[in-house]
């Protein structure tokens, strides 16, 4: 009888267990995170139309909160404890207000698909520094398969911008080390709190600028609103700063810093995808032959 009554619990316990705990489901909304930012730079290219770039970081910045704080008030959810504060902080530098300023600073001069090297490195940066945070040290089949899945996306994206290096790289490189930063900080905060409240959190506790800076950049920076510019903020704001966000980090917390990190691996040639329908941008035949390799990484890291 007991060990009918073990196999029953346990076959209670299978049933009833979070989603998250179920296999796939943290590389599944990984997956969806990257998908929601893979139309971030065609999105911000729109944007670009009508908004200068100052306008467009903060306004989006100021929609995604109140779309946040407005879930946080209808679920009447406590705030943050004192101890996570400087990690909220941390996700707010690099992801609320770091990484989108300074890659739209860069898009006014970059194409999407220069600036798509960014993303190629940011899957192999965010694992350093998730390695260096927190001490977990991925395999050496690891390591070679994101080295070799950056590699592939650096030079395809390098060689689609005609190889040469432009003013907005240094924008670029900036914008690579603080979302790698803001991905590992907001990566370890959603395992002990919802991963929408992570960014939700952060979001909110920027309003005191994003208010403000709006307001002052509306004041200096003319706007033309039109079909592209205003679907483009809507986008950037809702869709990649708190909707792609809430499933990124929601899947880091399922399966880990890294091996969510390596995901985005396909961002690029998504990017390049999006950027071809939408933008009008070039596409060359090198796109399938990498998008065959970087899956075989991806492949890779996830088993390692």
């Amino acid at each position: 009888m007991r060990a009918q009554s073990s196999a029953t619990a346990a076959t209670s316990i299978a049933v009833t267990a979070p989603a998250a705990e179920r296999p796939g489901f943290g590389a599944g909304q990984a997956a969806l995170g990257v998908l929601a930012f893979s139309l971030t730079f065609p999105a911000t290219a729109w944007g670009l139309e009508g908004f200068g770039p100052w306008t467009l970081v903060a306004v989006r910045s100021v929609l995604a909160a109140l779309v946040a704080g407005g879930c946080l008030l209808a679920l009447r959810v406590p705030l943050p404890e004192r101890r996570h504060l400087p990690g909220l902080a941390v996700v707010a530098a690099g992801v609320v207000f770091g990484f989108p300023l300074l890659t739209t600073l860069a898009l006014q001069t970059s194409t999407t698909a220069h600036a798509a090297v960014v993303v190629g490195l940011l899957p192999l940066t965010t694992a350093v520094c998730s390695a260096l945070r927190t001490g977990h040290r991925p395999a050496r089949r690891f390591w070679l398969a994101a080295l070799a899945g950056a590699a592939a996306v650096v030079a395809f994206t390098v060689g689609q911008s005609g190889g040469a290096l432009t003013a907005a790289d240094g924008y670029l490189f900036g914008a690579l080390l603080v979302c790698a930063a803001g991905y590992t900080e907001g990566g370890r905060l959603a395992r002990v709190m919802p991963g929408w409240q992570v960014i939700g959190w952060a979001l909110v506790l920027c309003l005191p600028l994003s208010v403000p800076g709006a307001a002052l950049a509306l004041s200096y920076e003319p706007v033309r609103l039109t079909a592209h510019a205003v679907t483009g903020l809507l986008w950037v704001a809702v869709g990649s700063q708190f909707l792609g966000l809430v499933v990124w980090y929601r899947g880091m917390a399922a399966i880990g810093v890294p091996r969510a990190s390596q995901l985005q691996l396909a961002q690029p040639l998504l990017t390049l995808v999006w950027s071809a329908l939408l933008l009008g941008e070039g596409l060359t035949a090198a796109a399938p032959l990498t998008a065959v390799a970087v899956l075989v990484c991806i492949a890779v890291t996830q088993r390692a």
